[in-house]
């Protein structure tokens, strides 16, 4: 009992740790947000169970009484990094509260990509229409978009976020799987003593 406590302890310190959930701002409809960055889901290292116990415990008692949305930014999701997999999902939502089911307005899924597209198109309409969940998904494919739905100044966007935005703007073929997405090479400025940040202002500003 006592190794199982410590185990789910550690889960919940290290998903704390990478900032995948955050409950932060609101829509323009005053409604909740739900944050989760995709890059920073540790899959490899995380089990279905302790994410289900962290989710019961640390967010959706923040969720229950009122309408609220979700905002993921799927922006470089790696497959075999921080994907969880299909059968993974599923066992995720179906461990999902029916109040907070139905207290969820919409999923704003950010930087689909085609892969992505692709998945939710096929494997998504079997596994999430029934549920009602696949109606509530809405593809945001610039940032510009997320704003008609969201006052930019309610969330921080990750810095590479906002980086890969731009990148879809001068080279939009990304978009489609038909350009490489090289990373971005951050330089530190000499003037500088502090790192760069993790959030950046360009996207709120």
């Amino acid at each position: 009992m006592d190794t199982e406590v410590s185990q789910s302890q550690d889960h919940n310190i290290l998903i704390d740790r990478l900032k995948v959930f955050k409950i932060h701002g609101k829509d323009k409809h005053g409604r909740k947000l739900l944050l989760i960055v995709g890059k920073f889901f540790p899959a490899r290292f995380l089990s279905v169970d302790a994410l289900n116990a962290y989710l019961h415990d640390k967010i959706f008692t923040r969720l229950r009484k009122k309408p609220f949305s979700v905002v993921y930014f799927h922006t470089g999701v790696q497959r075999t990094d921080n994907f969880p997999g299909i059968s993974t999902l599923r066992s995720i939502y179906d461990a999902i509260p029916s109040d907070i089911k139905a207290n969820l307005h919409a999923v704003y899924f950010v930087h689909p990509g085609l892969q992505a597209r692709l998945f939710l198109a096929t494997f998504g309409r079997l596994l999430f229409t029934a549920s009602g969940l696949y109606g509530k998904l809405k593809y945001i494919s610039r940032l510009d978009y997320l704003w008609e739905h969201i006052r930019r100044n309610e969330i921080e966007v990750p810095d590479f976020v906002c980086d890969h935005d731009e990148d879809l703007e001068y080279r939009p073929m990304m978009d489609y799987g038909l350009e490489s997405d090289h990373p971005r090479v951050y330089v530190q400025s000499t003037a500088m003593d502090s790192p760069v940040p993790m959030y950046s202002t360009r996207c709120i500003s």
